[in-house]
């Protein structure tokens, strides 16, 4: 790992621009989002952002992943497929690996896929499974505070909306704060063995699969 300009540790980039870029038309990233990173390019702050790791002109995240979360970030530079990414009315499947505070009851565990109210609005059926052992994942950068008192467990959870820090409130509104949230899969796309900080463009046949999701 590397440190960072506002002194922290985190995992080092692969070369900020593409060796090989497809030839011609739009471009469609897949990136491994580093805890502690913006989804955007460019902050006023000085907060560590894409452009520590992508220098691909023309691209822009489809969606957000919060400065806290993890994963899978998809980056295009063609607007309609970005809009139907974003758009919940598509019904495109997000899934999460969550990790959170206790052990959930099967009582708990159903409020969240029937749906939990957040912030007066109630949100929409999720698809959430307990998982049986902690799963094969890249470490956080800076690790969890762990408290001997308090097990942990993680979750897989599959939204087809996309609210502000929404999984976050809705594990909480079921008594479960979550310690950590990393994003494996956006529709047919799947993180695969990527990394943090690392990023590749899509193949043309995960982009045709992408597409066809978005339009069936």
């Amino acid at each position: 790992m590397s440190k960072s300009r506002q002194g922290r540790r985190t995992y080092p980039a692969q070369p900020r621009r593409s060796p090989s870029p497809p030839a011609g038309g739009h471009r469609t990233l897949i990136f491994c989002k580093p805890y502690k990173v913006l989804s955007s390019f460019t902050d006023p702050e000085g907060h560590v952002t894409l452009s520590d790791y992508i220098d691909v002109p023309g691209v822009y995240a489809a969606g957000r992943l919060d400065y806290d979360s993890e994963g899978l970030l998809l980056l295009t530079s063609d607007g309609w497929l970005a809009h139907r990414i974003t758009q919940p009315k598509y019904k495109l499947k997000k899934t999460y690996l969550v990790q959170v505070e206790n052990i959930p009851t099967e009582a708990a565990l159903n409020q969240l896929r029937q749906g939990v109210v957040v912030q007066g609005e109630r949100t929409r059926p999720a698809e959430v499974e307990l998982l049986a052992a902690e799963p094969d994942i890249f470490p956080r950068s800076e690790p969890i505070r762990y408290r001997p008192t308090i097990p942990t467990t993680w979750l897989k959870i599959g939204l087809r909306e996309g609210r502000k820090r929404q999984i976050r409130r809705m594990t909480a509104a079921v008594g479960h704060p979550t310690l950590r949230l990393i994003r494996t899969a956006i529709g047919p796309i799947t993180l695969g063995q990527l990394i943090p900080g690392q990023w590749r463009d899509l193949t043309p046949a995960e982009l045709k699969t992408l597409k066809q999701s978005l339009t069936s």
